[in-house]
């Protein structure tokens, strides 16, 4: 029983969705974007928060940040303004890159600003203590439930990324396509110009009769 325990979460270790944390600076007047790949109907949360500069004291106004969420598309997800902290979740209605924009006031002398963020999409955003509290099941079954949801997860994914790479070949094949009409193009433009070029040359020569 211990052995096979250990062999799934092993296996949910390696097969598990996206879950990215992270720590940034971020320099007062700029903004930095992190994006995320996620693909359709996948559920995504994140949270963030500026780390005081001193240790035991309240974050200064100069500290706040604002943070927006937006689609591939450009929709807006989420939006906080002059926050030193905040989360978000959402479940994605488009697929592509999602972009989480942090921004922070500018001031004078320039101020660097410590940002903890961390975004989990798919499997790895599920709410699992919740999930154990409400089905009232034991370690062992919630351990194969989050097996089969991170099995669906990369099936699902797989479809999504064929998808994208039937998408990127159509476009290389436009692309060749458009290339090679463009040399075609290109190359009558010379030879057209060069006929001209020796048509004008032949006219000069035999009206100063040099030829």
């Amino acid at each position: 029983m211990v052995r096979v325990r250990v062999f799934l979460l092993l296996i949910l270790g390696f097969l598990f969705t996206r879950a990215r944390s992270l720590r940034f600076d971020l320099e007062s007047g700029r903004t930095k974007c992190i994006a995320e790949d996620i693909k359709m109907n996948a559920m995504a949360v994140g949270k963030y928060n500026v780390i005081a500069p001193t240790e035991g004291h309240p974050i200064p106004d100069s500290h706040k940040i604002t943070v927006r969420i937006t689609s591939p598309y450009g929709n807006s997800i989420h939006y906080s303004d002059h926050v030193e902290s905040g989360n978000f979740a959402f479940t994605s209605t488009e697929a592509g890159d999602y972009l989480a924009c942090f921004w922070a006031l500018d001031h004078k002398p320039s101020t660097m600003v410590t940002i903890e963020f961390e975004w989990k999409t798919g499997v790895a955003a599920k709410d699992w203590s919740n999930v154990a509290k409400k089905g009232q099941i034991d370690v062992m079954e919630l351990e194969l439930k989050k097996l089969e949801d991170t099995v669906r997860s990369i099936h699902d994914e797989m479809f999504y990324l064929r998808e994208r790479e039937e998408e990127m070949q159509d476009l290389n094949r436009a692309t060749n396509s458009r290339m090679a009409w463009l040399s075609f193009l290109s190359l009558f433009i010379c030879l057209s110009v060069a006929g001209l070029q020796l048509w004008h040359l032949k006219t000069f020569f035999e009206r100063k009769k040099l030829l």
